[in-house]
């Protein structure tokens, strides 16, 4: 064999939902379209949460963080696919690229954590009612999510550094929108068997874990409202679930059609189709789902949406 083409590269070029004309307008009108609706969708959670005393609870508190995590997780990607599609400029610079891996990885699992969280939450709330109070207490609620940005923030500084050791030479076309670290791989020309180990024990350790979780949290929950006499408690205990539940299905559901598609299909077109689904539309419709199905966030919305309003004319 000949020697191997040392050229290191200084930049990717990002070549997915860009490759002809003809989509690219479209494209970003669709993908501009979602953004917007998410930043605003999140943001008013935020604020509807932060602005009414009645929702300065636990519930609403890791909410509120999930929806600043699915503020920023769409803003990590997004806005660099739509400066690509806009300038016709593929291209984002290597320390570009290790920067989004970073905090998409950060944000990504952030959001698997704060699901878990939340499980938990809604589990003491309904199985342990009378000392909910002080088992979720204001420190100790801070205390998880900081767990959760702990874990988060050293999982996503392991993979980037050891995606720093890794030598990429001529090839630097990612068929996708973003630097999604599994593709990044695939073009280095040095040795990655270290760096996949490390991608599917972390991931499956940091997924299953926090799933399994999340599932004997609802055991629990739906064992303790088989013991609940009327139809109409279990009815009204369960239904502070509901939301919670729609969201883990969408995010977990999604996820695990990224995961099946990278292993089951080579098609070029699909992964990315599929990463859009938990990385774009997922944290958009989050806010939907909770403002729909739970009238203490439509009333808090209505009433910051009226104060809004009502402002100039005070």
């Amino acid at each position: 064999m000949g020697p191997r083409n040392q050229t290191y590269v200084s930049e990717f070029l990002l070549l997915r939902f860009s490759e002809t004309a003809e989509q690219q307008m479209p494209l970003f009108g669709l993908f501009l379209g979602m953004y917007m609706v998410t930043v605003v969708g999140n943001l008013l959670i935020m604020l509807a949460i932060g602005s009414d005393a009645h929702l300065h609870t636990p519930m609403y508190f890791f909410l509120s963080n999930l929806s600043f995590v699915d503020f920023c997780l769409v803003s990590t990607t997004v806005p660099k696919m739509l400066a690509n599609i806009l300038t016709q400029n593929k291209a984002i610079s290597y320390a570009g690229c290790l920067a989004q891996m970073n905090f998409f990885l950060v944000f990504a699992f952030l959001d698997n954590f704060l699901l878990t969280v939340m499980a938990y939450d809604r589990f003491v709330a309904i199985c342990h009612p009378l000392h909910y109070v002080t088992m979720m207490s204001p420190r100790f609620c801070g205390l998880l999510v900081l767990i959760s940005w702990s874990i988060s923030l050293l999982n996503s500084t392991l993979h980037t550094s050891m995606m720093m050791r890794l030598t990429f030479c001529s090839q630097h076309e990612l068929p996708h929108f973003f630097c999604d670290i599994s593709q990044v791989m695939k073009l280095s020309c040095s040795d990655t068997l270290i760096n996949n180990i490390l991608v599917y024990f972390v991931t499956c350790l940091l997924a299953i874990l926090p799933l399994t979780g999340i599932l004997f949290s609802y055991s629990q929950i739906c064992s303790s409202l088989l013991r609940v006499p009327s139809l109409g408690g279990k009815y009204k205990a369960f239904s502070t679930c509901g939301s919670h539940l729609c969201v883990v299905s969408l995010f977990y559901g999604t996820g695990l059609g990224v995961y099946l598609s990278s292993a089951a299909v080579h098609s070029s077109w699909k992964i990315p189709v599929a990463s859009v689904m938990y990385s774009v539309v997922t944290p958009m419709l989050n806010p939907f789902i909770y403002s729909m199905r739970n009238k203490d966030i439509k009333d808090a919305l209505r009433r910051l949406i009226s104060r809004a309003f009502a402002f100039p004319w005070t």
